[in-house]
């Protein structure tokens, strides 16, 4: 069975909203993309990082256990994407929702 953060990553994919949350001790704005597990079977999401606190320039792509994330909510705004993707994503290797593919988005 998914863990709550599994489910408010997904929800936050199908609806097209913000997480915010704490990972690593620090806070983060996210919109998460790719959600599944990684090759160790960890629930684990691919996010763009548009705000918050990182140690590297924002913003950026993350890959995010969901274990370790605390205090995850949804805020309605703007959905951020990433720019141009030049390598495959090798964060979530079982993928079970990408937004890219699954979600239909209106023209």
């Amino acid at each position: 069975m998914p863990s709550s953060n599994y489910a408010l990553f997904r929800d936050a994919i199908l609806t097209e909203q913000q997480v915010v949350c704490t990972y690593e001790g620090r806070s983060r704005e996210l919109c998460p993309h790719i959600i599944g597990a990684n090759r160790k079977g960890e629930e684990t999401v691919l996010a763009w990082q548009f705000a918050g606190q990182s140690r590297g320039p924002l913003p950026q792509w993350r890959c995010l256990r969901l274990a370790n994330v605390r205090n995850a909510r949804l805020r309605p705004g703007r959905w951020h994407e990433g720019g141009s993707h030049r390598t495959a994503q090798t964060c979530v290797s079982e993928v079970d929702l990408d937004i890219n593919i699954h979600v239909w988005k209106p023209r």
